[in-house]
């Protein structure tokens, strides 16, 4: 295959993740945008972790509502626990690389807040630690996640929503995960500060 014929079939894989999730979350994403949006403008804040590119979108969601997605507004709180590098070192020095959103949350979390998870397995040990510490805690759970969900899906409790893509390829997960920030951020946007001029 040439690398013309490879970037084409890349395209075509993006496309059908694209397609097949949005029968499967459109609901789902609609929902989680309307809880980020109420905790939000209650008073509530957004924690958000990942691992490697999970991490990357993480940090994507976090600066995309601190600062702005396109309308220009007032910041919105939300935290990337991936961002405080002594913390994430520390902790993984003095405990173990499974404590290190774990014990943000449990630092950071209140029963107003929503923790944001973001895995393509569902079977990274610290963000399924970081879920059983959200529950212990009363902190509500939105996870973004792919493939079969993984261990992290017998975690999430009764009111957590869980927007899983409808694919077992991590990078097609990844980009449907893109997409839903850009949903999400659009709809809480809409519905704290209305329509954009």
């Amino acid at each position: 295959m040439n690398s013309g014929d490879q970037i084409t079939e890349h395209f075509l894989r993006s496309q059908k993740a694209l397609s097949d999730a949005l029968p499967v979350l459109n609901g789902k994403i609609a929902d989680s945008a309307a809880a980020m949006a109420q905790t939000l403008d209650a008073g509530g804040k957004l924690l958000i972790c990942g691992n490697g590119g999970s991490a990357a979108d993480s940090l994507h969601l976090s600066s995309e509502l601190l600062n702005k997605f396109v309308m220009q507004r007032a910041p919105l709180a939300a935290i990337s626990l991936n961002s405080d590098v002594s913390a994430l070192t520390s902790i993984a020095n003095d405990f173990a690389f499974e404590y290190v959103f774990s014990k943000q949350v449990e630092a950071l979390g209140k029963k107003e807040d929503i923790l944001v998870v973001f895995t393509t397995s569902g079977n990274s040990a610290n963000i399924n630690r970081a879920i059983e510490t959200a529950n212990e805690l009363g902190v509500r759970v939105i996870a973004l996640t792919g493939k079969s969900g993984g261990t992290a899906a017998p975690l999430l409790l009764e009111n957590a929503i869980e927007l899983r893509v409808p694919n077992d390829e991590t990078a097609r997960i990844q980009e449907v995960h893109g997409l839903i920030i850009h949903c999400l951020c659009d709809l809480i946007d809409q519905q704290l500060f209305g329509e954009q001029v």
